[in-house]
């Protein structure tokens, strides 16, 4: 587990120093921000329902971080997105990373990074497992938006 966290950790920095980039910032003021901040997991467990739309997973939300990365485990669809007034299902991809902007990352690039509204859906034929990790800027770090 502390592997796959300091290998998270690396992947989160190297896109977070992309998109200081894309913000025309210097990737030095991502990497203060985040490198020495707090990351945080969570392991989902959501068993089969027979009747899943009477149940939620959890309420929709965003999420409060800078990034969070959900990797699907058992490849169930199960999470869906806000998107034009809908509820649009992600579908898991073998091996892959649903990396989800999170509040923080929307107020530090003033607005150009949206954070996601999405919600985790159960179903009646099979469990969903995934693991959810969340990356949090350093604690003494300042936010604020960035001047267009």
């Amino acid at each position: 587990m502390e592997a796959y966290s300091s290998e998270l950790k690396n992947l989160a920095m190297n896109i977070l120093e992309r998109m200081a980039k894309a913000l025309k910032m210097e990737a030095k003021e991502m990497r203060e921000l985040f490198e020495e901040g707090w990351q945080a997991m969570r392991m989902n467990y959501y068993p089969p329902c027979p009747q899943p739309e009477l149940v939620i997973g959890l309420t929709p939300h965003s999420d409060a971080v800078g990034l969070t990365f959900l990797l699907q485990l058992n490849e169930m669809e199960g999470l869906q997105i806000r998107k034009d007034g809908r509820w649009v299902p992600v579908k898991p991809l073998p091996d892959a990373f649903i990396v989800n902007i999170g509040d923080i990352l929307e107020i530090e690039s003033n607005g150009a990074y949206r954070s996601i509204h999405h919600r985790p859906t159960v179903n009646s034929v099979k469990e969903r497992l995934s693991i959810a990790t969340f990356l949090s800027p350093n604690l003494d770090g300042e936010i604020g938006q960035r001047l267009a």
